[in-house]
């Protein structure tokens, strides 16, 4: 794990004297994991904000995508009146923004404007919590994730204009780890890698994927709040990036029926508290033998606790992890997106692969897609996790074929109504998150599907209008 560029508070007050820094974005997410917040002059900062935070309508955090006001919740509603919540800046997730002028952008944690507490539906809350629990427990879980996307020649005006029909990807090919067509694309992804790295995001590799125009940059792994950040940064500042260059960027976990699906693979381990001691590797657990053929494969007790865990909330929690209408069209045989829950070793026709050796050893989630929020999906993918160490659940012996053709491995919900109702009924989610996001999750899910309902699409359309 390398540790990003970390810019003090100090360092940002200089830089704002020194006229480096004009505009501070106290930013933070909202439910679909998009930032939001307000930009403030460096002056205005300095004065009026830095200590006491911005206040923004707490209807931020219970709406849809479209910024309308979804009833049902109860933590904000027109009935409540639709008050203001605090954005506080959390001062270790100061950023100088590159590819914006004499910008910073600060990370903010949200509390009730009266009793100053935390905001418990907030995503940065909800994940901050699950890691609180694994702390109790004495563990420091370690994240990462690869998150794919495509690249269009077109620009977001363009798309819009054309209904997001007849775009251009900015590859004719298959371009999974090809150099020479990234190449191409590298003048778009190679400043996604430098700008990133600039901003403190750390990049590991980007790549070609298995789409027309599609890429995938992988960042290192740190902590959970940390790495959801920076996943939140890598996503909006791609888009930027982008748009800045006259092309788009799309995270939909299926655009297009006929081509690949764009992922958001979790890797996942626990670490001693002091982040010195990798508590996943079973090397050294009296019986293994540091071989992938002993007893465990090279898994620790708690690994296996861990990944019985994930296994076993896997379909109530696929919310967490597909929150979209969309993200269920990423589900199909043989599309590199799993469709059953099961666990192999270097497997990616299953839900979950075991990788890594030594403090490497981790599992990886491949069932979320880019569309994920990442606070959810980590939060998500840590009470699982922690539900299987709780009850020392078992793991049953790893999968070992192809995974789509399994009749013996559990299923991914492949539609939301189904999400919806497993999660609605899980007395795992509400004991691990508690009534209150339990109800926020279920609210937020729920309006998704009903938008969906209240709109004729252009397959319906085709279909029915003339020969219906």
């Amino acid at each position: 794990m390398s540790e990003r560029v970390h810019v003090t508070r100090n360092d940002l007050e200089a830089k704002i004297r020194a006229g480096e820094i004009d505009t501070v974005l106290m930013a933070f997410p909202d439910l679909q994991g998009r930032l939001v917040g307000k930009r403030t002059t460096g002056r205005f900062f300095l004065d009026n904000v830095a200590d006491a935070g911005t206040e923004n309508c707490n209807y931020l955090i219970a709406c849809d995508m479209d910024n309308n006001p979804v009833p049902g919740y109860k933590f904000a509603s027109y009935d409540q009146g639709y008050g203001d919540m605090l954005a506080t800046a959390d001062w270790d997730t100061i950023r100088i923004i590159p590819w914006v002028p004499k910008t910073a952008m600060i990370m903010c944690d949200l509390y009730d404007v009266t009793t100053r507490e935390l905001i418990g539906v907030a995503p940065r809350t909800v994940l901050r919590r699950q890691v609180e629990a694994a702390a109790a427990l004495g563990f420091l879980p370690m994240v990462a994730s690869e998150i794919e996307f495509y690249l269009f020649k077109d620009t977001y005006d363009e798309a819009h204009d054309k209904g997001y029909r007849g775009l251009t990807p900015h590859s004719p090919w298959l371009e999974d780890y090809h150099v020479l067509q990234t190449t191409k694309d590298e003048y778009i992804i190679g400043q996604l890698r430098r700008n990133l790295e600039l901003a403190g995001v750390p990049v590991e590799f980007s790549k070609g994927e298995a789409g027309r125009g599609q890429h995938e940059i992988n960042l290192d792994y740190t902590t959970a709040v940390e790495m959801a950040d920076r996943n939140s940064v890598y996503k909006n500042g791609a888009k930027e990036m982008a748009a800045l260059s006259g092309r788009s960027i799309s995270f939909m976990a299926k655009y297009d029926f006929n081509d690949t699906g764009s992922s958001c693979h979790i890797h996942s381990s626990l670490w001693s508290l002091d982040g010195e001691k990798a508590l996943f590797d079973g090397h050294a657990e009296q019986g293994d033998h540091g071989e992938h053929g002993d007893e465990h494969y090279g898994m620790s007790k708690l690994f296996r606790h861990y990944l019985a865990g994930l296994i076993a909330t896997s379909q109530e929690f696929a919310l967490l992890w597909a929150p979209t209408i969309n993200s269920y069209k990423r589900f199909q045989l043989g599309s590199w997106a799993p469709t059953g829950i099961g666990w192999g070793i270097d497997n990616r026709t299953l839900g979950y692969r075991l990788v890594g050796h030594g403090k490497g050893t981790r599992v990886e989630c491949r069932i979320p897609g880019s569309d994920a929020n990442s606070y959810f999906a980590f939060a998500g993918t840590l009470a699982g996790g922690l539900y299987g160490i709780r009850n020392e659940l078992e793991l049953g012996a790893p999968f070992v074929g192809n995974g789509y053709e399994a009749p013996e491995i559990p299923r991914i919900p492949w539609n939301m109504p189904d999400a919806i109702d497993l999660w609605d009924s899980s007395s795992i989610a509400k004991e691990c998150f508690g009534e209150e996001v339990h109800h926020h999750i279920l609210t937020m899910a729920k309006a998704e599907w009903s938008a969906f309902n209240h709109t004729v699409t252009d397959w319906e359309l085709r279909r029915y209008w003339e020969r219906g």
